[in-house]
């Protein structure tokens, strides 16, 4: 009867052994996958790079916009007729180069 007790203490042991073994793998391949400093500092680079790209695109278009002068009556055409607030219909227009049709073709296809 005493080597019942000790069989189920060897399966349980190897149990354990065969899960650590299992779990010794995987950390393995997790160490192997690991990104290297220099190619983390690389990526972050490349997405500082460009973000600020985007942001420089961004600048030029609002400085564009800003340089758009658009009609006042335009404007209070816009907001009569598409119940829309001054600063949307402003930019509307603005976008569309102060071309009334345009920003209402715009405004109506969505």
């Amino acid at each position: 009867m005493e080597n019942d007790g000790n069989d189920s203490t060897a399966k349980s042991s190897n149990k354990h052994n065969s899960g650590a073994a299992d779990l010794e793998k995987v950390t393995d391949y997790a160490e192997e996958k690991e990104i290297s400093a220099g190619d983390a500092l690389e990526a972050f680079n490349v997405i500082n790079d460009k973000r600020k790209q985007e942001a420089d695109l961004k600048e030029q278009r609002e400085k564009h916009l800003a340089s758009v002068k658009v009609k006042k009556e335009d404007v209070e055409l816009i907001l009569n007729e598409f119940e829309i607030t001054k600063i949307k219909a402003e930019r509307i227009l603005k976008e569309n180069n102060g071309d009334l049709s345009a920003a209402m073709k715009t405004l109506i296809n969505g």
